[in-house]
């Protein structure tokens, strides 16, 4: 049987993704514009809120997949490719949805519902191997609710988070305690994937020059909800931080640690984090990720010896990107790890930890 579970993997949405928008809400389906179809017919565009969203014409031989395995067209094909790369479970995020596409609240919640359903049938097939992240319209918190309970009856596995601003607010707002709340009582991971919850509308992207989806999100989300206590306040979420490498962790740790220990005149405030707060010998490099059931993914090129004196060998996990042909993907990335323990770069123990212990335990599988 495989041994490994691929962390972070993703499906490329197609027409049938909205297919299961309701009656009502037909007039809110995506379509199709390539805007020079004889020079550049591989540009193409969705249309979602009169704007244009990417949708990218991907690369057989680059992605090292097919159109069937990356839409879910054939769910089968996925599982093949799969077992060929020796792989159990496939954890897998959107690609539309990394950015966020709307301002509205009504057509988010359309989009994000049908995106739900259509997966959660595709995944269905599967036998248990696809399990999948659900989409949560947060500008609707009665409705999110609703999509999560729906979600976890339907072999979902978590929800995929935004780690800057999304439907308005930061991530530690309260008004995201129900969220928390519903994810920690259906024991769902909380997932926070490199993209971007600010709507991507022309206005805001020449704001935004090239920094449309700020890689900082991660380490200043990780840090943050550190610090304002949310994991305490929900022990059962396991947090994970998807898609942004892991060397940024040691930072991160060390600027937690000084702010315990020079917390200033601005940090006296019950709902911040204080040493108070933490078990007796606690060493926030050594403990805080374990502690607060945070899972990071790293690369397989990173310093891992390194990272690992921070990290532990209990919440670092890996994944392929697969889909994806960026500087994140990395297919055959068992073969790589494995030469480092070859090597003596990299223990057995931890390999197998990244590989299938604690993606197993951040996804509850």
């Amino acid at each position: 049987m495989p041994t490994t579970i691929d962390a972070d993997t993703h499906v490329d949405e197609t027409e049938d993704t909205w297919e299961y928008l309701l009656p009502s809400e037909r007039e809110f389906k995506p379509t199709v514009v390539v805007p020079d179809p004889v020079n550049r017919p591989q540009v193409r565009h969705w249309v979602i809120d009169r704007e244009r969203q990417p949708r990218l014409t991907r690369n057989d031989e680059k992605t090292r997949t097919t159109v069937a395995a990356r839409e879910l067209l054939d769910v089968k094909l996925r599982l093949r490719d799969m077992d060929s790369l020796d792989v159990q479970t496939h954890v897998i995020y959107p690609t539309t949805f990394l950015i966020q596409p709307t301002a509205r609240p009504d057509i988010d919640l359309a989009l994000k519902r049908s995106y739900n359903r259509w997966l959660g049938d595709r995944c269905a097939e599967s036998g248990g191997r696809l399990r999948w992240m659900c989409l949560p319209p947060v500008m609707n918190m009665a409705e999110t609710i609703k999509e999560l309970r729906w979600a976890k009856d339907h072999g979902a596995v978590g929800v995929s988070k935004k780690g800057n601003q999304e439907g308005g607010k930061v991530l530690t707002d309260p008004y995201f305690y129900d969220l928390w709340q519903e994810a920690n009582d259906l024991d769902m991971a909380v997932c926070i994937h490199t993209g971007s919850g600010i709507p991507n509308l022309r206005a805001n992207r020449e704001a935004a020059g090239s920094n449309r989806v700020p890689f900082a999100s991660l380490p200043d989300a990780f840090t943050s909800l550190v610090l304002n206590k949310i994991p305490q306040k929900y022990p059962k979420i396991r947090w994970g931080f998807i898609e942004a490498a892991s060397g940024w962790i040691p930072h991160e740790l060390y600027k937690i640690g000084r702010r315990l220990g020079h917390p200033g005149e601005q940090q006296r405030s019950d709902d911040l984090l204080t040493l108070n707060d933490l078990p007796q010998g606690f060493d926030i490099k050594r403990d805080a990720l374990k502690e607060f059931n945070l899972f990071v993914t790293c690369q397989v090129d990173e310093d891992l010896p390194y990272i690992l004196q921070f990290a532990g060998e209990d919440n670092l996990v890996i994944g392929s990107d697969y889909t994806h042909a960026d500087q994140s993907m990395e297919r055959n990335f068992q073969d790589v790890l494995h030469a480092r323990v070859e090597a003596g770069d990299l223990s057995a123990s931890a390999l197998n930890k990244m590989l299938y212990d604690n993606p197993k335990r951040l996804y509850a599988l």
